[in-house]
C-alpha cells in the first residue's frame, strides 16, 4: 500500500461552493456569449446573467475563482469578462503603488 500521508488531501474545498450556485442547472447560454454576439443582444444576455448572480449565495466565491483562475469568458460572480479585466487591472495598479 502506498504512503499517502504526504499528499495534499482532497481539493473539494476549491470547488464545493459551486453546489450552492444559483446558476447551477441553468445551462451556459445565459452566461457565455455565442461567437459574434454584440450590442443589445449581448447586453441583454449579460443583464439576465447578472440577475441570477445578484441572488446567488456564493457570488463572492465565484468572482474570486474567476479572478484567481483568469476566466477569460462569460459572466462570473456578477461581472462580465471586460469588467473582470478592469477590476484586475485596478488591483494590479493598486498593488504596485
Amino acid at each position: 500500500m502506498s504512503d499517502v500521508s504526504r499528499l495534499p488531501g482532497l481539493a473539494e474545498h476549491h470547488w464545493a461552493w459551486q453546489a450552492e450556485a444559483a446558476c447551477r442547472g441553468l445551462g451556459s447560454r445565459r452566461f457565455f456569449h455565442p461567437a459574434g454576439e454584440r450590442g443589445e443582444d449581448r447586453a441583454a444576455r449579460d443583464e439576465a446573467a447578472k440577475e441570477v448572480c445578484a441572488r446567488c449565495p456564493v457570488r463572492e466565491a465565484c468572482l474570486r475563482h474567476a479572478l484567481r483562475t483568469g476566466e477569460a469568458y462569460g459572466v462570473w460572480g456578477g461581472l462580465t469578462e471586460e469588467e473582470r479585466r478592469r477590476l484586475a487591472a485596478r488591483r494590479s495598479v493598486g498593488a504596485a503603488a
